[in-house]
């Protein structure tokens, strides 16, 4: 196997024994014999658009699809052959269509003729040989653009699945994602120059879907409000609910309700606390554990059952398989995998286990302060700004992992003077969230904006300080600090670059997957910086 994909990938270069997440060699190679099929498959649907035959089946299967290889999202070798065996059954039959409509079904192009083969051992073979799915005979610097094109599709692709089952779509998304993955085939050959530029449309269509998937929470949930979470627990049976998905969160409030069920929030979920349609649920308490590197420890001593809604599943112990359960992508060979939004399984486990036997005060945080309460004391932010009262905001943001250097994000906090305000979004706030840092008048020195598609919230409240101070986000006394872990964080990164924010700080080790040269077109065009030490970086900043 070879997967170098996350931020933690061995030795900084590559997994090619197991993955450090945990995946198996053989996970690895049916992942990239997916990724093959769905290159086939794009081909034919981007065809099928030019004689106007669109299937909405395919177009969602396809996010999905490449949704499930992201990192720490699904682990199950059976799954994937049914993936693979879908999408080659939706190939063919939209192959026939297009025929039907006057267009090409044949392709010269291996991934769209390829038969898969009739078992789990076969398929890991073709997988083997097909190998990772980009050019392996390009030049060092095009694979690397190809690899930085491909992990940010993933990100996207999994914000496109979120946004699609709040029913915000767009014809362009979908159409976009067949035109990256095609460009990935024998079919289209490119230069750095064109690579480049596909690369930034990653990220100006990931704006575009981040936008779509805001619209969507916001538009079933309300917009978030400061929310003060406990951080304890009360006596009684609980469920733990982690992830993402705010959708599958609200079903299993509605589910457990009138039950004697406590739901707490995990990981991702915490700012879940904050939207009104989510809040009003007198049976969502508070928040359990921290980040999703911690799960083997906090897990085990959960007293409920366990709900895996996307991405961010760690090998579970043997001690605590049983009362794990999985939603949408998200798979684990033995634990239970939840269909069509039926928690009852999970429920049936909640009641049959002890649940927490006391009360217990462990403090709270605050979430909420997404862009409408952020801009709505924009005001003070501004007058603050001015008076001196603050002298620069800094976002501090991105994915958590296990790595000792990521304590360089709680330094950093840590050491802010007092005049800063710190913004931060995604799971590595984990490192910080509960540290007191105080008020600036009447603004909290520590603003939660959300998870990490919430990175559109920070955007508009960036964009509506600089028409405020009538200026750049790049003048603004703003610098982001961005952790990155999975491909998520790529998508993101490439919409901060399509915007043209500069100077961003990354950290704690750059992407493996990046060559020299290239990393010195983004130091060139971006000014990208990796992190060095919080007192370094805080003297050069400030």
């Amino acid at each position: 196997m070879f997967c170098h994909q996350c931020e933690q990938t061995a030795k900084g270069t590559g997994c090619t024994v197991k993955g450090v997440c945990g995946k198996s060699p053989e996970v690895a190679a049916l992942q990239d014999l997916l990724i093959h099929a769905l290159k086939g498959l794009s081909l034919i649907a981007a065809e099928g658009r030019r004689v106007g035959v669109v299937d909405k089946e395919v177009d969602h299967f396809v996010a999905e699809g490449l949704f499930s290889t992201l990192t720490n999202v699904n682990f199950d070798p059976q799954r994937f052959v049914e993936y693979i065996g879908r999408a080659v059954s939706m190939r063919d039959a939209l192959k026939e269509k297009i025929r039907s409509a006057g267009g090409n079904g044949y392709y010269a192009e291996p991934a769209a003729s390829f038969v898969p083969a009739p078992d789990l051992a076969a398929l890991v073979s073709q997988g083997e040989e097909v190998g990772q799915p980009w050019d392996k005979n390009a030049a060092a610097d095009i694979q690397s653009l190809q690899q930085i094109m491909l992990f940010g599709l993933k990100g996207l692709a999994a914000y496109a699945h979120h946004a699609a089952i709040l029913d915000q779509e767009e014809e362009a998304v979908y159409a976009f994602l067949y035109e990256a993955l095609t460009c990935l085939t024998q079919e289209k050959q490119m230069n750095q120059d064109e690579w480049i530029k596909l690369v930034l449309k990653v990220g100006e269509v990931n704006l575009q879907v981040m936008a779509m998937l805001d619209e969507g929470n916001t538009g079933r949930f309300g917009h978030p409000l400061p929310t003060q979470v406990p951080l304890g627990h009360k006596r009684g049976k609980c469920l733990l609910v982690s992830g993402h998905d705010l959708k599958d969160l609200q079903t299993i409030l509605e589910q457990t309700a009138g039950k004697g069920i406590y739901v707490y929030s995990h990981g991702e979920m915490l700012p879940a606390h904050g939207y009104p349609e989510l809040k009003k649920y007198d049976h969502f308490y508070g928040h359990f554990g921290t980040a999703w590197q911690n799960q083997k420890k906090e897990f085990a001593q959960f007293p409920g059952a366990i709900v895996m809604t996307t991405n961010c599943i760690q090998e579970p112990q043997e001690s605590y398989l049983d009362k794990i359960f999985t939603t949408a992508m998200v798979g684990w060979p033995g634990a239970v995998h939840l269909q069509c939004g039926d928690f009852g399984p999970a429920i049936e486990k909640t009641l049959a286990m002890p649940g927490f036997i006391a009360d217990e005060d462990n403090g709270s945080v605050q979430v909420g302060f997404a862009r409408n309460a952020v801009l709505g004391v924009a005001d003070k932010v501004i007058e603050a700004v001015k008076g001196g009262k603050i002298k620069h905001i800094f976002l501090v943001g991105g994915c958590d992992g296990a790595k000792p250097g990521r304590s360089y994000y709680t330094d950093f906090v840590e050491k802010a003077p007092a005049n800063t305000v710190i913004l931060t979004l995604a799971c590595g706030k984990f490192r910080f969230f509960d540290k007191k840092l105080g008020d600036i008048g009447a603004i909290p020195r520590l603003l939660d904006m959300g998870q990490c598609n919430d990175a559109y919230s920070a955007i508009q409240v960036a964009e509506a300080l600089a028409n405020a101070f009538d200026c750049g986000v790049n003048d603004l006394p703003l610098t982001l600090i961005l952790s990155w872990y999975e491909q998520k964080a790529c998508a993101i990164l490439l919409s901060l670059f399509h915007l043209g924010i500069k100077n961003i700080h990354l950290g704690p080790s750059l992407p493996a997957f990046i060559t020299p040269n290239i990393l010195d077109v983004l130091v060139k065009i971006f000014g990208i910086k990796p992190i060095s030490t919080p007192e370094e970086d805080l003297a050069n900043i400030l």
